[in-house]
């Protein structure tokens, strides 16, 4: 059979904004690399605006370079008369368009679109090949061959595993540098106003138009776009400039502050690369080697070099890991059985609880709030208040500008939830008011009281966490990470707890109000 002489199609999705990735090493005019916004990736979920607007100004700006540097680009924009609003069903109609020979894809990240093109390509009239994004430290079933044999994946083995491999932190006896693996323990301490936030040196973009044109196009979003501001980063040059002000004024604070929380200061000392390195700006390898160099030069304390490492090379890997080992049912978990829907206050940030407040108002101001936020604000009420693990899944997905499922579904699932049943984390990921206030300043001001646990006053936190291991005592008590709990449980008289299970109820009932 004469095979067909026409091109070859390739497609590079919203978070494969590699322009280091093998394709693009030489120019050939029988190769076209196709990107395209539709209502399919806009719509799966409700996603922050500032997402929808950073992705498409992102693969808008690739595109760009990559016409510049000579190859040929067929984009399909999200107001396009011929886009018909899903990657397959435009794929076909591109094909079609120029008689393509064949189709290429970059391995997708998220399970849903990985299915989709799989099966797409076996019904489809021209060949399809998928190859890899030539991104992440391990494949797909790196973790799971790690694991065999283990009865559970914790992290900190797999963690050690992939700094002997990589020989990251190591000496030459293949030993960790300073003699111990992991310095989370001097990580945790809570920011006071001193040493001061880095200047926000990210480069503001202007996306308005492109905004009133995603708006008018009919896709829905919530959060403040701030499209006249945008701030993240929209292409490799901008993500390498963030990463080395990063490690030139952020990384030697990092470590110290990396659980603290302040209304004063939302960025305190992250990186915020989290998007630029999952829509693949940035290589996790070089971001790595940046910060191996500033612990090896004086620039940066081994504490923080060492958190920030294992953030990346560690937890992100690990989660990929489990995600694709898990999945599809992995997205359907729900080990306590929680079904609450959330309170309103989920989208607008109007509640009176300060902490809660300030993390969701953060968040759809900024489209980002750092781990702890997300872990032991936000998701640490959902998991006390018995909200729907799916529900809390699907907001945290969307609201976040660097959340794409094989990172977000593990750690909201799993992490968070505890909706696995323990199968990722050791314990349910809880506290009442206290942690919270030992690692912010949130508690100041608030119109509860932190340490009350009865009264129309009292901090909700504290009530509904007693009653959630109360309630939960069947499937916990013999949990030897918190045995401590129970023994303070079972020394509270029938009274003291009849009160808090009073609480709780009061407050499950009006959480809309709270």
């Amino acid at each position: 059979m004469k095979r067909n002489p026409g091109p070859t199609l390739r497609l590079i999705l919203g978070d494969q904004l590699n322009l280091q990735h093998r394709w693009f090493r030489e120019t050939d005019d029988a190769t076209i690399y196709v990107l395209m916004e539709v209502r399919q990736e806009t719509d799966y979920v409700l996603h922050h605006a500032q997402k929808i607007l950073a992705i498409f100004a992102a693969m808008r700006d690739l595109a760009r370079q990559l016409g510049e540097s000579g190859h040929r680009v067929h984009y399909v924009a999200i107001d396009d008369a011929s886009n018909q609003q899903a990657i397959c069903a435009n794929i076909d109609a591109l094909a079609t368009h120029y008689q393509a020979a064949e189709f290429e894809y970059q391995a997708p990240d998220e399970w849903r679109l990985d299915q989709q093109l799989y099966h797409h390509g076996r019904r489809a009239a021209i060949p399809w090949r998928m190859v890899d994004s030539d991104h992440f430290y391990t494949t797909r079933n790196h973790a799971a061959d790690i694991f065999t044999g283990r009865k559970q994946w914790l992290m900190e083995y797999f963690y050690r595993q992939m700094r002997l491999e990589h020989q990251v932190l190591m000496d030459d006896s293949k030993k960790p540098l300073g003699g111990q693996w992991n310095y989370d323990h001097d990580n945790r301490k809570p920011w006071r106003g001193a040493p001061a936030e880095p200047q926000d040196t990210r480069t503001l973009h202007d996306h308005s138009g492109l905004w009133a044109t995603i708006v008018d196009a009919g896709v829905k979003s919530f959060g403040n776009p701030n499209a006249d501001q945008l701030a993240w980063a929209l292409n490799r040059e901008e993500a390498l400039h963030q990463l080395d002000m990063f490690i030139a004024n952020a990384l030697p604070q990092f470590g110290d502050f990396q659980d603290a929380m302040s209304v004063k200061a939302w960025r305190l000392f992250h990186s915020l690369l989290s998007f630029a390195l999952n829509v693949k700006m940035l290589n996790p390898r070089e971001v790595v080697a940046k910060a191996e160099a500033a612990y090896q030069e004086g620039r940066a304390p081994l504490a923080a070099v060492e958190g920030f490492v294992r953030q990346i090379l560690g937890w992100r890997e690990y989660v990929r890991g489990v995600y694709w080992a898990s999945m599809p049912e992995y997205a359907q978990k729900n080990f306590f059985g929680h079904t609450r829907a959330l309170p309103r206050w989920f989208w607008d940030g109007k509640t009176k609880m300060n902490c809660v407040s300030h993390a969701i108002t953060q968040s759809l101001d900024q489209a980002h709030a750092h781990h702890i936020q997300r872990l032991m604000v936000i998701g640490n009420f959902s998991l006390l208040a018995g909200l729907d693990p799916v529900e809390v899944h699907h907001w945290y997905l969307g609201i976040y500008i660097d959340a794409f499922e094989w990172v977000e579904l593990p750690n909201t699932i799993g992490m968070s939830q505890f909706a696995d049943g323990g199968a990722l984390a050791t314990k349910p990921y809880v506290s009442s008011a206290a942690y919270i206030d030992r690692m912010s300043d949130y508690c100041k001001g608030c119109h509860y009281d932190k340490k009350a646990r009865i009264g129309d006053h009292a901090c909700p936190f504290n009530a509904l966490y007693w009653d959630f291991f109360h309630r939960n005592a069947a499937t916990l008590a013999k949990n030897p990470r918190i045995g401590m709990v129970y023994r303070q449980l079972e020394k509270m008289d029938k009274a003291a707890i009849a009160d808090f299970q009073a609480q709780a109820q009061r407050i499950l009932e009006n959480l809309d109000l709270i």
